[in-house]
């Protein structure tokens, strides 16, 4: 697919005693800003003078070439933004690939862009995803990765299963400057205001929107709320969209990638979990593909233990599976009232409402199960802890 960029200090202009003292300080180093916009609605053959014009304005080692030397294609164009491919060719027949990703409009409404600008460095500087090499007004530029994007199926895959749920236990250890508070319900309250608020202009989906009651939601949303408090959850730096689209495998290195981090924030780690385990039901939202307990505690025993999976005790096993089953629950409240703001919002020709309507139908399927396994673990947990002895692991 390409070549990504090579030398990040000599691309930026970076001086190499300040590259030096960045690493030295366990800081992750400055990145190159631009103040100029690009016009996401433009045709890539308009777009691409714009795009050469960037380039040269965040990176000193291009700024005389001619727009010849640049070649620009389209990689993806997801809801939340559009991914451009640019390959540069300079005067001595280097070559270097890059990534633009632009904003799409209106997604500032359900994505905190100062949280994931602030993010971002670090992550990068850990080693996660594509480095951050510039920003921009609408959007940043990132390094190529050669690798291929998973499929939903491959996310089940046993070695890829264990792989992600490694790197997802070392993702989780990363530190985010700033406040350490998980912003899960903060998030989803959010959601529901602005989608509460909401007018469609289509007559026919205004009618289904005007029979949603938010005063259920809510009700929902609280009552989930008191539950996973009792949980006691860990919190954790979570990337929080972990869907195939955002994996990517070199399987001749064996090498995966995070990528998009967008959605990332504090949050409970179960909760990161569990949305995963929700993506496996692909693009087809088949939710019978969520994984059984046998294949959640073959990613549990990766993520817990990876060096010594089988020596991870049962008790550890069933506390991450309750916290993870019972988090599912918020995922699907989560994602059904982002759809019901994109459905106002978005330009995407995309079902939002229906959208909207399988994700929290999939919630009140699944939340007696889910209610119930939380507190039957409670209960035990409760019990055991009040005649100051150990309890066996449930069964259930």
């Amino acid at each position: 697919m390409g070549e990504e960029v090579k030398n990040y200090d000599a691309l930026t202009g970076m001086e190499d005693e300040r590259a030096a003292e960045a690493k030295a300080e366990g800081a992750a180093p400055s990145i190159p800003s631009s103040s100029m916009a690009i016009d996401i609605s433009l045709p890539l053959d308009q777009m691409k003078p714009r795009i050469v014009d960037l380039c040269k304005d965040l990176f000193n080692r291009w700024s005389s070439l001619d727009e010849s030397c640049f070649a620009i294609e389209t990689v993806s164009g997801g809801i939340t933004n559009l991914l451009l491919k640019v390959s540069v060719r300079d005067d001595r027949g280097n070559s270097d690939s890059l990534t633009v990703r632009l904003y799409g409009p209106n997604t500032d409404l359900v994505i905190d862009r100062k949280r994931e600008l602030q993010a971002l460095p670090h992550l990068s500087a850990a080693g996660f995803g594509a480095k951050l090499l510039g920003i921009f007004g609408n959007g940043m530029v990132q390094s190529f990765i050669d690798a291929r994007t998973l499929s939903p199926s491959d996310m089940s895959d046993p070695k890829i299963a264990f792989m992600i749920a490694r790197q997802l236990r070392q993702f989780h250890k990363v530190a985010i400057p700033g406040s350490k508070e998980p912003q899960l319900w903060n998030d989803i309250f959010k959601f529901l205001d602005k989608a509460a608020a909401l007018k469609i202009e289509e007559s026919a989906k205004q009618a289904t929107y005007e029979s949603i009651s938010f005063q259920e939601i809510q009700a929902e949303i609280n009552e989930l709320k008191d539950l996973t408090d009792l949980l006691n959850a860990p919190v954790v730096f979570a990337h929080n969209d972990l869907l195939s689209g955002n994996l990517m495998l070199n399987d001749k290195e064996g090498k995966l990638y995070f990528i998009d981090f967008e959605y990332g924030s504090y949050n409970y780690r179960g909760y990161d979990i569990a949305n995963h385990f929700n993506e496996y039901a692909g693009f087809d939202c088949d939710y019978s593909l969520y994984p059984d307990k046998d294949a959640q505690n073959h990613f549990f025993r990766g993520y817990l233990e990876s060096d010594k999976p089988h020596e991870v005790s049962n008790k550890y096993l069933e506390a991450l599976y309750v916290e993870t089953n019972t988090f599912r629950l918020a995922s699907h409240v989560y994602w059904a009232l982002w759809a019901l703001i994109q459905a106002r919002v978005s330009p995407i020709d995309f079902d939002y409402l229906s959208y909207f309507l399988l994700r929290f139908h999939e919630y009140k399927k699944q939340k007696e199960g889910c209610f119930s396994l939380a507190q039957k673990y409670l209960s035990r947990s409760t019990s055991c802890s009040s005649r100051r002895n150990s309890c066996p692991p449930s069964e259930d």
